[in-house]
């Protein structure tokens, strides 16, 4: 990495309780076990929810949840292959690690490179950090809160911004690759003039985040790690995750650990914190 990315990353973990450093050296370690994996032939499960659980989701779980328990013994960690008694217990964690081992699992099975590892450090409510790594590129984006996002690539490290609002231009609107569905599909109509690009996993959220996408329309179904870490990069990057109506009514921010189950509501990911209907054109 080069000088001004050791500063930069000395800055955002400054004011976090744990060594923001020492969960990317994690997030990476997932990333390599993930790839050890993908490099020979590997089973497929279904889990009672029917979506595929592989070899490579329980590899990176085990090296994630082990590290975590080692860095950070005071904290819970949940994630999409904690057992149900784990899950249970969510309710009485004000602070906790939300973890998604391998996100866009039909992406990992497809041989698409568009599958990502995504941890999260949640503190009343809301992510204070997140790290997302494609470990098939190696890029890595990053943040806390208050510190700003940052994105590592080649041994580089560039701080993120989104791009600037302009009604005029085109809007450059990412979704789903696997899941657009027929009211998604309803709601791009309605926004001013667009380009759509299907992609995979939290990568929609980093596109944003880098300035090379406006908006992600989410009219599906996730769940909270599916979302935690790239909401944190995206908001320090300047942009919002907010919950969003099939109508495409805008509310509050993304929160999580507040609902029975672990579903996300709707939600729009966008370029812009404020009047975001006006911005996409809904109105």
């Amino acid at each position: 990495m080069s000088s001004t990315g050791k500063d930069l990353r000395g800055k955002v973990s400054m004011t976090a309780q744990v060594s923001l450093d020492s969960v990317i050296e994690i997030a990476k370690r997932a990333g390599q076990a993930i790839m050890t994996v993908r490099e020979r032939d590997f089973d497929v499960e279904e889990k009672e929810d029917h979506s595929p659980l592989t070899e490579a989701d329980m590899a990176a779980h085990g090296v994630i949840r082990d590290a975590l328990l080692r860095l950070t013994p005071q904290w819970p960690i949940l994630s999409e292959e904690s057992s149900a008694a784990e899950i249970e217990q969510r309710g009485q964690w004000s602070t906790y690690w939300l973890v998604d081992p391998l996100d866009g699992t039909k992406e990992f099975i497809r041989r698409s490179d568009e599958f990502t590892v995504n941890i999260a450090l949640i503190q009343d409510h809301v992510p204070v950090m997140g790290i997302i790594l494609a470990p098939a590129s190696g890029i890595c984006w990053y943040g806390s809160a208050g510190q700003g996002a940052f994105m590592e690539m080649q041994g580089e490290t560039r701080r993120l911004q989104c791009a600037p609002a302009d009604p005029e231009a085109q809007l450059r609107v990412v979704g789903s690759r696997s899941h657009k569905g027929a009211s998604t599909e309803a709601l791009v109509e309605r926004l001013r003039a667009s380009e759509w690009q299907g992609i995979g996993s939290s990568l929609k959220f980093c596109l944003i985040a880098e300035g090379r996408a406006d908006f992600y329309p989410r009219l599906g179904p996730t769940s909270e790690w599916d979302t935690a870490a790239a909401q944190l990069v995206l908001e320090e990057a300047g942009g919002s995750v907010r919950e969003m109506n099939e109508q495409g009514e805008i509310g509050e921010r993304l929160r999580y650990n507040t609902r029975d189950g672990l579903l996300n509501p709707y939600f729009a990911a966008a370029a812009v914190t404020d009047d975001v209907e006006a911005f996409v054109g809904l109105r």
